[in-house]
């Protein structure tokens, strides 16, 4: 170790002493030793007493009058069980020399120990063995004191005790041995031991014995075992073994787990019902908080009682508290179309300090029949959710027009409630106002002399428009210059103008309760000459007419919503060369009479308000493409809240957004994982780069990206209810066909969108459509989508690269030629339909992707789900025409879902599954009455398994028996939901007439 241990020698860690195993001890011994002697004149076995008068057997040699003597004294073999150190205790006594008469000089007083390791015993023992000496020295043992006086005729013995080690050993066992060479001495006894550190439980971890090691002044290491309920605190836990069989220097430790005490210094004992221990930690069981309980040993928190509950932050020590009261007094200031809602705290908070609330609104009819949550532009003052004061002025309403709000009052355990919110409700109807802002003007035809103009209604006309006002003044004039012109329709010629010159345009609308504000300045020019220059003729306009046209249109009209905006070229930024030749190509205007771009319509007639997607890809810098189409977000404004999936690039997280100025609303959010490649975070932002080009209510909204900090992030609008296709599933049979025929029109809307800027999605699946709480459908998730070019008669997306295609909803032309159209679109969105009129059931079943695509060639198609209107499967028949080109648009799919919604009896007609499937593949939705056993197998294959328990404790044990089930017997045994009572019924009718038809059934 890098770490001076013996510099730690002072840090003992443990009370118990050193323990000591005995491997030979010759005071136990009741025979003859048999120790071996060279020369046998020298060593003598005999018996004697030791100083307490115990018999025992010595070895005694006395040749002190001899000369040159060298007397070999060696022990039987001895193993050393392991031991790497042994110690030798010795107990002997020695005559003083000079106590003997006539001794000769040769007299000695010492005597020497010598070890000699082997692995097994030797046999036999020549002259060499003793004369060679092979054995290793330990020491040289002097007597400390020796006798010599007389007593009753008998010499008084003075015993000494030695101790000596050796070490380190490695061979099974060892011989002592004794050399005399001139000594009066006895072997009293001979002990042989090791040392060990003994078992201990130290910072409540257990510790086995262990030996010590092979030097002195070695040290061991033992890993500790943390005892019964306790964990590590810090690893390893370990002891170290000194040489004399102490332990020192404790490193790491466990504690007693969460629910558990320490007692008695070293054991962890269950805190007792009533009380608590929530951490893993040195401390004590604590008494239950007010309003919980625990029944059970060993309990880490305290379950609040019924009625209370804990928020996210809340501590286990803490009390368990309620929901709040509902808000009290609320009273209502009505200003046209504001609205001040005031209100009294609640009388009970829950035991919470943390009490704040959410006003919910929506918009009645006059009728009080239905109401619908508020449009999205309606203001909250200083915010929707998470009020603190209680005070609102909410502002944007419609005139005319009655609003219930809901005030909930709210705290941290709100949301553990079943009853999460407590509110108050309040009925207000707004008064007359003038109408909203005039959004964008158009321009429509210009001559020297005038100019026609069109608008659209004000977003929010709170009643009647009788009029619009024009003002208009000369660019270079002051505006109180400015002349007034009235027009009793949204488009007006003005007349009288000088020619060549450009004149700032105002519009504002009048109702009944006066002028709404007038419209952002906008500017349009006379011509120069008498030719007039009228939208609707194409002819390509070069790049830098169409920077110019750019140029005064965006001066002008810094203040155009984004839904009317025009395709124009990106202001003096160095695009790739196929996004310039894209812009081009997207531009339609009639330039061929102008002699100069600034005598021409700044806005273009081919599709207005319509942009053309540009591939992020085709910029030189990705980055600029995220730059210009996503806008950046303060991470400070994201509050991420709780994971809700995992996408390609990281995990998926529900958040709330807080921008400056605006409402708290709550979020998608997208993380790119750690660690991520370049590419990685470029592909990742395409994504973003492709939806913020889009601005449509059934696309998928992108709020911005978060690209300055980390994670990377890209924030969506949230939907709640999640992928349509297991939206339905968990839904089956609770929604009426025109339900799902609105969810399949708002898909088909937005996909007309994406279709009409040239965008193909490629992987249009219900899995990518989102829904939110007012079952509003919306298109999601362009990993696949790529640009579709617009320079051939015949645009699509060749790839070059192969990869996954998702079969079951893929064209035939993609699957085999991977042409991409928008018409591979349309038979898509076929599949789509057949997913939400089966309420998510998998197209084509269990087929394998190959089976699908060699049924399709054979011209089969899908069967119609289980009571789908014929109408609809026409549709779907019609969207997967083999040949694209005859394939519906998507803005025919759209204007016939229009025609059904407006015309319900259209859909009153089922369509029926053909006998001989010639072109429908069989219908595996209905299934074969004679392939069930069972009532489950049956409930099962309908996929109505949670019925199980009602068939069965009702006696409906057989399918004889379920066969003659009406709809009165499903009500009684709790069959209520009517999707399922029609989906048992029509099966039951079909098992009824399979019955019919099989023989043996009857039988």
């Amino acid at each position: 170790m890098a770490v001076d241990l013996f510099a730690l020698l002072c840090v003992l860690v443990t009370a118990s002493s050193a323990m000591e195993e005995t491997v030979m001890d010759t005071r136990v011994a009741t025979a003859e030793l048999g120790w071996t002697a060279y020369p046998n004149s020298g060593w003598e076995e005999v018996s004697g007493y030791d100083e307490n008068l115990n018999t025992i057997r010595t070895y005694q040699v006395c040749n002190v009058f001899e000369p040159s003597q060298n007397n070999w004294l060696l022990t039987t073999f001895i193993d050393r069980r392991g031991a790497q150190r042994i110690y030798v205790e010795i107990r002997f006594t020695v005559r003083d020399c000079s106590s003997i008469p006539n001794v000769p000089g040769s007299c000695k007083e010492t005597f020497n120990l010598y070890y000699y390791e082997t692995d097994a015993v030797i046999a036999t023992k020549g002259t060499a063995f003793w004369m060679e000496a092979p054995y290793l020295k330990v020491d040289t043992i002097a007597a400390d004191e020796s006798f010599s006086q007389v007593d009753f005729g008998g010499r008084l013995m003075k015993v000494n005790t030695e101790v000596r080690s050796f070490g380190p050993l490695s061979k099974n066992g060892f011989y002592l041995a004794f050399q005399d060479y001139g000594a009066c001495m006895s072997l009293l006894s001979v002990r042989v031991f090791y040392k060990k550190c003994p078992s201990v439980v130290q910072n409540f971890a257990i510790f086995p014995e262990t030996m010590t090691g092979a030097e002195s002044t070695s040290l061991v290491i033992a890993r500790g075992v943390c005892i019964p309920n306790s964990e590590e605190v810090d690893v390893p836990i370990k002891l170290y073994c000194n040489g004399d069989g102490e332990w020192m220097v404790p490193i790491g430790s466990c504690t007693c787990k969460a629910g558990f005490e320490p007692d008695n210094g070293n054991v962890c004992r269950a805190c007792p019902p009533g009380t608590f221990k929530s951490t893993q930690g040195p401390g004590l069981c604590l008494q239950c908080p007010p309003n919980s309980r625990s029944t059970a040993e060993a309990a880490t928190i305290c379950v609040c009682r019924n009625g209370y509950y804990r928020g996210d932050g809340d501590q286990p020590d803490e009390p368990c508290t309620s929901v709040p009261s509902s808000p009290r007094n609320v009273i209502s200031i009505v200003n046209e179309t504001s609205v001040i809602l005031e209100w009294h705290s609640p009388r009970e908070t829950g035991g919470r300090e943390d009490v704040v609330y959410n006003i919910v609104c929506k918009k009645c009819r006059a009728d009080r029949r239905s109401c619908s949550h508020c449009d999205d532009n309606v203001d909250f003052v200083p915010r929707q959710l998470g009020l603190t004061d209680t005070r609102v002025f909410i502002s944007n309403l419609w005139a005319h027009t009655l609003y219930s709000f809901e005030i909930q009052a709210v705290n941290g355990v709100s949301n553990r409630s079943p009853y999460p919110s407590q509110h108050v409700s309040i009925d207000i109807t707004t008064n007359q106002a003038a109408p909203s802002i005039v959004p964008i003007m158009h321009q429509i035809s210009s001559t020297m002399n005038s100019f026609t103009l069109s608008w659209p209604q004000p977003e929010q006309p709170n009643g009647i428009i009788l009029d619009y006002e024009l003002r208009y003044y000369e660019k270079d004039h002051a505006e109180i210059n400015s002349t007034i012109l009235r027009s009793q329709t949204n488009t007006a010629r003005v007349e009288g103008l000088r020619p060549g010159t450009v004149y700032v345009v105002q519009v504002r609308a009048r109702t009944v309760a006066g002028f709404g504000k007038y419209s952002s300045k906008m500017c349009f020019q006379t011509l120069t000459d008498g030719k007039d220059c009228r939208a609707g003729r194409t002819v390509s306009l070069s790049l830098s007419a169409a920077f110019s046209i750019c140029l005064i249109y965006v001066i002008c009209t810094p203040l155009v919503k984004k839904r009317y905006d025009v395709i124009y070229a990106h202001e003096s930024r160095q695009h790739s060369l196929s996004t310039l030749v894209v812009l081009e190509l997207s531009l339609r205007a009639d330039m061929s009479n102008c002699p100069s771009p600034l005598g021409c319509p700044t806005h273009f007639s081919g599709s207005p308000g319509m942009k053309i997607y540009i591939d992020p890809f085709t910029y030189e810098d990705p980055n600029e493409a995220v730059r210009e189409f996503a806008k950046e977000i303060d991470v400070s404004t994201v509050k991420i809240e709780e994971v809700i999936g995992a996408g390609e690039f990281g995990e998926v997280y529900k958040g709330r957004l807080k921008l400056p100025g605006k409402r708290e609303i709550y979020v998608a959010i997208k993380t790119l994982k750690a660690g991520y490649a370049e590419k990685q975070r470029r592909d990742f932002l395409a994504e973003a780069s492709i939806m913020g080009q889009f601005d449509h209510p059934n696309i998928i909204r992108l709020e911005g990206v978060v690209t300055k900090s980390r994670p990377v992030m890209i924030v969506t609008e949230f939907m709640e209810n999640g992928a349509l296709d297991s939206f339905l599933r968990q839904n089956d049979g609770q929604f009426t066909v025109i339900q799902l025929v609105g969810m399949m029109r708002g898909i088909s809307a937005g996909m007309k969108y994406l279709s009409e800027m040239n965008y193909v999605h490629r992987d249009l699946a219900a899995r990518n459509i989102l829904v939110n709480s007012n079952l509003v459908c919306k298109v999601s998730d362009f990993g696949l989508s790529r640009y579709l070019q617009d320079d051939t008669s015949d645009p699509s997306y060749t790839s070059s690269l192969g990869g996954k295609i998702p079969v079951r909803w893929t064209a035939p032309e993609a699957i085999a030629y991977r042409k991409f159209t928008s018409a591979s679109d349309v038979w898509s969105y076929g599949i789509v339909m057949w997913e939400v009129m089966s309420f998510g059931e998998r197209p084509y079943w269990d087929m394998s992707n190959q089976d699908v695509i060699n049924a399709i060639e054979q011209d089969y198609r899908l069967p119609p789900p289980m009571d789908c209107p014929s109408a609809l499967h026409q549709l779907m028949l019609d969207c997967w025409q083999k040949d694209r080109n005859v394939r519906p648009r998507f803005s025919d799919i759209v204007s016939t879902l229009d025609k059904m919604i407006r015309n319900p009896t259209s859909l009153k007609a089922v369509a029926n599954i053909p006998a001989v499937p010639s072109q429908p593949l069989l219908d595996r939705s209905i299934p074969d009455f004679n392939s069930f056993s069972s009532v489950e197998d049956w409930l099962a294959a309908i996929k109505m398994s949670q019925y199980r328990d009602n068939f069965l404790n009702s006696g409906f044990t057989s399918l004889q028996l379920v066969a003659q089930m009406t709809s009165e017997d499903l009500l009684r045994i709790g069959v209520t939901l009517a999707g399922h009572q029609k989906k048992i019924l029509s099966n039951i009718q079909t098992m009824r007439v399979q019955m019919s038809q099989s023989p043996t059934t009857m039988a």
